[in-house]
């Protein structure tokens, strides 16, 4: 098999539908919509073509910064 475009639609045998992510002679980067993101090697995996279009996925979410706090001093009483 040759290497898929990314952003195809396609349906594994075992882990159901998802988009291709990456893909190359080698290596082909698959992100299921039940499992995840998966790895195969291209030239051994089997898939086929799936029917609709792949449903909308959220974004990643970025970290919000926090500003520095400055550590707050703590006084200690000296035992006399």
């Amino acid at each position: 098999m040759k290497a898929l475009q990314a952003g195809a639609y396609i349906k594994h045998f075992q882990y159901g539908l998802g988009v291709v992510t990456e893909s190359d002679s080698e290596r082909t980067s698959i992100d299921f919509d039940l499992h995840g993101a998966k790895k195969f090697v291209t030239s051994i995996m089997v898939v086929e073509p799936a029917e609709g279009t792949p449903p909308k996925r959220a974004r990643a979410k970025r970290k919000k910064k926090v500003a520095a706090v400055a550590p707050v001093p703590v006084l200690v009483a000296a035992a006399k």
